[in-house]
């Protein structure tokens, strides 16, 4: 708590919930919780941040890694295990949790926020498709299969061709 907030009154609560509900939260994983009853605090107040809809931008990041703890501790462990990492498993996560924040972020207003949240996103959505682009370059990427991009890239650079100008005036 910081200096310049209220001092927090702590209200009791009861509840009966069904066992595998008590099983789970207790085996749940909160950052900054223990006990379960720090649990029903942290999530409670996550989850009246996202129906406030006070998520900004660090804060929805923030909650979709946390989201995404459990897929990245289990990647964790398979690098530990086997030596094995992807870079592009890593790289589309990191997109994926930016672009999903950036979404349940915003609430545009009116037309010219959401022009912005449109170019925001539309921007996020070409790095995603830059960053397969340089990892389907190389004849293998730094995945755990090496060939995963390449094998998807086909259809996209097809598209893609028409768009490039040196290569639509070619045929000219």
């Amino acid at each position: 708590m910081n200096a310049s907030s209220p001092p927090t009154t702590m209200e009791p609560l009861s509840a009966r919930i069904p066992s595998d509900l008590y099983l789970w939260l207790a085996q749940l994983q909160v950052e900054g919780a223990a006990t379960n009853s720090d649990k029903l605090r942290v999530l409670l107040g996550q989850l009246k941040r996202q129906h406030d809809g006070a998520f900004d931008y660090v804060a929805a990041h923030a909650w979709t890694r946390d989201l995404t703890a459990r897929l990245r501790d289990s990647l964790v462990r398979i690098e530990s295990e086997t030596g094995q990492h992807s870079e592009v498993v890593s790289l589309l996560l990191d997109h994926f949790i930016a672009a999903l924040a950036l979404a349940i972020s915003q609430a545009p207003a009116d037309a010219g926020q959401a022009r912005q949240f449109e170019e925001a996103l539309v921007r996020r959505a070409a790095a995603l498709c830059e960053t397969l682009l340089r990892q389907g370059t190389p004849a293998s990427a730094a995945a755990y299969d090496p060939q995963v991009v390449r094998r998807h890239l086909g259809t996209t650079l097809d598209l893609a061709q028409p768009l490039h100008p040196s290569t639509s005036s070619k045929g000219s």
